[in-house]
């Protein structure tokens, strides 16, 4: 597989060749269990888009696990019921689980949550 300076070089040489052409001849072709080629398009434009100095970064902040999305802002607001959310992504940073209880302590203009298991050992 093509990658880098080679890819781009392929990709002005070939020129207006079918999409199918382009990635077959930068050498983006596995074979399928039943013997067929396929086509690795996705693979091959993210080479190409790494070779002309677009960063696709590392899978985003999750860890490498799961599809790249927004990132945390660690920012939230009160909802229209009065109600303070904290989402899935923050919890699970922290390895949290469903059912763990936090006694909640009120400081000056802050609220800190601290596990029942850390607040009786202390």
């Amino acid at each position: 597989m093509l990658t880098g300076a080679e890819l781009l070089a392929k990709d002005k040489e070939l020129g207006d060749v079918s999409k199918s052409d382009l990635v077959r001849s930068a050498g983006y072709v596995s074979t399928k269990k039943a013997g067929t080629e396929r086509l690795n398009f996705t693979a091959f434009y993210e080479a190409l888009l790494e070779a002309k100095g677009v960063s696709l970064g590392d899978g985003g902040g999750s860890g490498g696990k799961g599809r790249p999305g927004r990132s945390l802002s660690f920012a939230t607001k009160i909802q229209f019921n009065g109600n303070l959310l904290v989402g899935k992504s923050y919890t699970a940073q922290l390895g949290l689980k469903p059912g763990a209880e936090f006694k909640i302590m009120l400081g000056r203009k802050q609220i800190q949550l601290i596990p029942l298991g850390a607040a009786e050992e202390e």
